[in-house]
């Protein structure tokens, strides 16, 4: 018979047992006054694993008197979640079922939008989890009829905590005297990265092979790459890294730049790192420094066929060639600036000047085209209308205040004045 994780076993039945943020959990947390008001609403929880989800999930039925049936969402469907349905005793709901869906990202379009009879109705509690941002990944619908809760990674303290509660029951149950050391716990809480059930987990496997627990026999547990805990290519954290390094390089600080370049590549993220660095230079470098897009394509191009290790070496380059920079905006403004008016349905007809009249029938009011071919104009230049009528006076370009961006404007002033 296959014995339960200590993570499951040892997993609270109230609040105030939890670790984590003290806004949701706790005497005072917002879940606790939620079932002091004997009100639980539908509900989103975003976070990464092991921040206490389905536990608060399990506290809130338990508490509330309601039957709670899970589903994940990546292998359930619409049939398993009518099939929920169809044990719910009230159509109110008051006293009726509250489905934990997990990984609700997986969940698409139309089996999201599915569910949305059953919450309106009241025939079920909806408690959706997901690690995704869900503003991206849930259907408005669901998010407009839910209250959204974010699970923050856990604290080092409260992971101690976890750990030395883990400790003692795990003695308990196995009548076993195990010593854990200050440091290796310190070093448990540090390769979970904010994650409970992993540092209950890590300590359990450590715990069922050593009495003592120290430094050196955590460390044969751990991968030889320390720091990348957690690493998932497809989740929030991984993406929160991205950003750091994406900022490093926009705030000029190529060393915190490189630290964040090392951690990905620590995690063997070879292609958003180069996918990263080319929209870096064009969105942040960009006409400031045009020639940044073409080294840093070089760089990555470079990077892909030596694959790591070597990797690396190219891809620092970039790092510090962007880092150090001047740094420009301008162009990513524009574009924005013209796409909004796109959106606003600006500009549905252009000028007849830029259109591909090839012939102009009998019956036609306006006759010829009336292009003026710059080319043959004292420096390629001639003013004309170009943007059509709605928006024949909008900016969406301002030149950047670097020496390249302004040597083009002092070009241009000089030659349309």
């Amino acid at each position: 018979m296959l014995q339960q994780p200590l993570a499951d076993r040892i997993r609270p039945l109230s609040f105030e047992d939890m670790v984590g943020d003290p806004k949701l959990f706790g005497k005072d947390g917002i879940f606790s006054k939620m079932l002091a008001a004997k009100h639980i609403p539908n509900m989103i929880f975003y976070g990464p694993s092991g921040t206490g989800k389905t536990t608060a999930a399990n506290i809130l039925a338990n508490a509330a008197g309601k039957t709670l049936h899970k589903l994940n969402a990546t292998s359930a469907g619409l049939a398993d979640v009518k099939a929920v349905i169809a044990e719910s005793t009230s159509l109110l709901g008051a006293d009726g079922v509250l489905l934990y869906l997990d990984e609700m990202q997986y969940f698409n379009k139309k089996q999201q939008q599915s569910l949305l009879e059953y919450i309106e109705n009241g025939r079920i509690t909806l408690i959706a989890s997901t690690t995704e941002n869900p503003y991206f990944y849930i259907y408005p619908a669901i998010i407009s009829r839910c209250a959204v809760f974010e699970f923050k990674p856990i604290g080092t303290q409260a992971l101690k905590h976890a750990v030395r509660r883990a400790t003692s029951i795990f003695k308990e149950e196995t009548n076993r005297e195990v010593h854990l050391t200050e440091d290796a716990l310190s070093m448990i809480v540090s390769a979970a990265a904010g994650d409970a059930r992993r540092a209950v987990g890590l300590f359990e496997n450590i715990a069922s092979v050593y009495e003592e627990i120290t430094e050196e026999t955590v460390r044969t547990f751990l991968p030889e790459v320390m720091g990348m805990s957690g690493f998932d290519k497809d989740g929030d954290g991984h993406y929160d890294l991205l950003s750091a390094f994406q900022k490093s390089i926009r705030g000029s600080d190529p060393d915190a730049a490189l630290f964040y370049l090392a951690k990905l590549l620590a995690g063997g993220d070879l292609i958003s790192v180069c996918r990263r660095l080319q929209v870096t230079a064009s969105e942040d470098i960009g006409l400031a420094y045009p020639l940044a897009v073409s080294v840093v394509r070089s760089c990555v191009e470079s990077a892909r066929e030596l694959g790591l290790p070597e990797a690396r070496i190219p891809l620092a380059n970039a790092t510090i060639l962007l880092a150090t920079s001047p740094k420009s905006n301008s162009a990513e403004s524009a574009i924005d600036a013209a796409m909004e008016a796109v959106s606003a349905g600006k500009g549905a007809t252009f000028p007849r000047c830029l259109q591909n009249v090839h012939f102009d029938g009998d019956n036609s009011s306006q006759k010829g085209q009336d292009y003026k071919y710059p080319h043959i104009y004292p420096n390629h230049y001639i003013p004309q209308q170009y943007l059509p009528d709605d928006l024949k006076n909008a900016k969406f370009y301002t030149y950047g205040d670097n020496k390249t961006e302004q040597a083009a404007k002092a070009y241009w002033d000089k030659i349309k004045k």
